[in-house]
Parts: C-alpha cells; structure tokens; sequence
C-alpha cells in the first residue's frame, strides 16, 4: 500500500511556501479567519468613529488637541494621516486575502493572522483612548500596537511571499502599517509626556526631539537590515518624517533644527532601505 510523506518546500519554491492551500484546514483556521474578520470591522468601526463622522471630535481635536500638527516637536503635518487611507485599504484587502482558498490554511497566515487581529483591536482601542481624552492611555496602547506590529514583521521578514499578491497585500501594508506606527509612537509619547508636564529635566526640547529623531532613524535602519531591504516599513516611516520636517517649518510650533533633523533621519533610512535591497539583489544573483 502506497504511503504519503509531507510535503516540504524544494529550492525553486520560496521560503514558506510548503503547506499553502487547503490541506489540513481546520476549525483553528476557520476561528482565525473569522477572528480577522470581526477585528477589521472594529477596526474600522473606531477609525470612522476616530474621525468624527458619528459624532465623535476628530483626533487631532481630541483630547484638548494634544494629538494636533502644533503640539510638540515631534507631531507630523496633517496630510500625514492620509497614509492610514492607504493602510486600511491594504487591511482590508489583506482580510478578504486570507479567506482564498490557497491562504486558509497557509502555514504564513497562521503564524500572523492572530497578531494582525490583535493589532487590529489595539488599533481600535487606541482611536477610543483617544476619545476618552486619556492621552497616557492612549501612549500604552500604540506603544501596545508597535509591539505586536514588530513581532509581525519579525515573523514574515524571514520569509518570502508566495506571489505578487501577497509581497503587495501582506508584506506590503502590513510593512506600511508598521513604519507608520513607528512615528505615531514617537509623536503620541510626546503628547503625552508633554500634556503630563514633563519638562525635559532642563534640556531643550530640540534636543529631545533630535535624540527621538535619531533613535527613529536608528530603528528604520535596523528594520532595513533585518527585513533585507524591504521597502514598505521604510516608506512610511521616511513619510512621516518628512510631514514632522514639513510641520516645523511651516506650523505654528516652528523649529529650523528639528525639521532638518527629521528630514536626515527620513534620508538615512531611505539609503540604508535602498542599500540592504542592492545588496539582497546581488546576493540572490548567480556568481
């Protein structure tokens, strides 16, 4: 009687690729999928909340307008949040993804569809902090969303997608998603700190912001090494940046030396995103 083997992954498949499909889907999958499913719609239920369309004030008004363009050093420009329009798009597209067939019982979907779902509802809970007017709070829980955004990105970083569609879909937004959390924790932890009344121990908070700017550069490069140059995390944190360097120049809350700070910090994690993509190319190239 013929026995079977499992299947495993051959060289010219990418990495993860083994186990794609429906075999071996399970009610787990099915709690998955459904799990990402009911968090998307919380989630989007708190960002149309989140942007006053059912009565509640919009973020940048919540809380005494300690989230707005002008209220530390650290906030980017409005048309910065545009980007979350592009993020909740690929989210939702990411929800109906893991619902095809090939993805239900992906051996990649069930190492991230439970963190998505929990990013999701922090997501959620953030936009609700926010609107309770508990900017602490609502420090917690973004610092809560990077965490779990990092180790999402720590789990797919390693290996390849199994088609354009999903370097687009899952690599793609959930990469977005994560670079622009990493600016909205450096600005909300300020709002926060300075609502709080920290004054800073005496230093500048030009000197604060370019220590927090440094560090987010610091952090962009690291994601550029360790994800081999993927591009998504460092255009969204380069986008922020920027709007940071846009808003001190051109706010009420103007700062010369903070804006040039932030552009360097956007331009470093540009050329080092670029350099560690070159230098993945050639490593995959034939000798």
């Amino acid at each position: 009687m013929a026995t079977s083997t499992p299947r495993t992954s051959s060289p010219s498949e990418p990495p993860g690729a083994a186990g794609m499909g429906s075999q071996g889907y399970s009610g787990r999958d099915l709690a998955r999928q459904l799990t990402v499913t009911v968090s998307f719609i919380v989630c989007i239920a708190g960002s149309v909340i989140g942007v006053g369309v059912f009565g509640g004030t919009p973020i940048a008004e919540a809380a005494g307008g300690a989230l707005s363009a002008d209220a530390t050093y650290l906030a980017p420009a409005s048309p910065a949040f545009s980007i979350w329009s592009v993020i909740y798009t690929g989210l939702g597209a990411y929800t109906i993804y893991q619902w095809l067939p090939s993805q239900r019982a992906s051996s990649r979907q069930r190492r991230l569809g439970w963190l998505v779902s929990a990013s999701l509802v922090l997501n959620a809970a953030w936009i609700l902090s926010v609107q309770a007017g508990s900017v602490p709070l609502s420090a917690v829980v973004i610092a809560a969303l990077l965490v779990v955004l990092a180790l999402i990105f720590a789990r797919y970083a390693r290996s390849r997608p199994d088609s354009l569609l999903g370097a687009v879909v899952v690599d793609g937004t959930l990469g977005l998603y994560l670079g622009w959390v990493c600016v909205a924790v450096c600005a909300n932890i300020a709002s926060a700190l300075t609502d709080g009344g920290f004054d800073g121990f005496g230093l500048d908070p030009v000197v604060w912001a370019g220590i927090v700017l440094a560090a987010a550069a610091a952090v962009g490069v690291g994601l550029a090494l360790y994800g081999r140059g993927r591009l998504a995390p460092a255009a969204a944190l380069a986008w922020g940046l920027s709007w940071i360097a846009v808003s001190r120049v051109n706010g009420e809350l103007l700062s010369t030396p903070t804006a040039v700070m932030a552009a360097v910090a956007a331009a470093v994690i540009v050329v080092a995103t670029v350099g560690a993509r070159v230098a993945e190319i050639r490593r995959h190239q034939p000798a």
